[in-house]
């Protein structure tokens, strides 16, 4: 089966699912709308009979029920969805390879600068957000939870490596793994923002995969760097990490990070806030200040 046959018959897989949550969410509200008559009834009255109890009881019993099972569905479709994003991101690595690019992925050479910004943003708010079962803690590379010791960045993988700059000093970029050596534990990685100049092979110590979660702050904040943390982030509008202060942790999951860029052209050392996004914040290596 090709992708473009897998992809449109898992479209049509989650379309009958979102129907389908539609549907439970409708006959989970008639229930809810019974209870929240029962407790009028029951303030009305200024008394709780064992009727009212029992019938209590039976009613989020089945609210209960309702929301498991509404819940279930949408992990389903987030598993489509999941499915969909690794099918299109496959397609896209094979015709990178082949040198065949869409409309919608040019090759680095002729995609403008602003073309590229909106790509970031973009891959930065695609950023599926992590929903745990309930006690079920967040995975390694949700949020500010790193990657196991032994995790390799897989091919198409965006990562924050340490390359060296044209001056001969180093510096953090955003890069695209194109293969690991387990023989020689290096990677090989294309700078994003490089235009297919140069490909730098390097070693482990030098690549920090990016989060492939959102961590929500209402549920798991300690899966988030916390304020004053000292992290790497990438700097508005550029493809190259620097070192920064959390300023503010998120407090929604669609909100950013509040930031503090080192920066010795302020008094105190450091920027005005900034934000980032989770997609582009990850926990600096190096803890002396230069």
């Amino acid at each position: 089966m090709s992708a473009d046959t897998k992809i449109a018959e898992l479209l049509t897989e989650l379309h009958q699912l979102i129907k389908h949550t539609q549907e439970e969410r409708s006959r989970s509200e008639h229930n809810l709308l019974n209870i929240h008559k029962t407790h009028e009834r029951m303030q009305t009255e200024n008394k709780t009979s064992p009727y009212y109890r029992n019938k209590l009881r039976g009613l989020y019993t089945t609210a209960k029920a309702d929301a498991e099972a509404e819940c279930g569905i949408l992990r389903r479709a987030l598993d489509k969805i999941a499915e969909i994003k690794s099918l299109l991101e496959e397609r896209r690595i094979a015709a990178k390879m082949a040198g065949v690019y869409s409309d919608s992925d040019p090759p680095r050479k002729t995609m403008r600068r602003g073309v590229l910004m909106t790509l970031l943003q973009q891959s930065a708010m695609t950023l599926p957000l992590w929903i745990g079962k309930p006690g079920e803690s967040p995975p390694p590379l949700c949020g500010a939870t790193p990657a196991s010791g032994d995790y390799v960045a897989k091919q198409g993988d965006k990562v924050a490596a340490r390359v060296k700059a044209v001056d001969g000093d180093e510096q953090w970029i955003l890069a695209e793994v194109v293969s690991y050596s387990h023989a020689a534990n290096k990677y090989e990685v294309d700078d994003i923002d490089e235009e297919g100049k140069e490909r730098h092979t390097l070693s482990r110590r030098r690549i920090i995969p990016l989060p492939q979660w959102k961590a929500n702050p209402e549920t798991d904040p300690e899966a988030l760097f916390s304020k004053d943390q000292l992290v790497l982030a990438l700097y508005p509008q550029t493809t190259c990490f620097y070192r920064a202060l959390i300023h503010a942790p998120p407090h929604r999951p669609q909100d950013d990070y509040s930031v503090l860029f080192e920066d010795t052209s302020y008094a105190d050392g450091y920027s005005p806030p900034l934000n980032v996004a989770q997609r582009y914040v990850v926990a600096c290596k190096e803890n002396k200040k230069k």
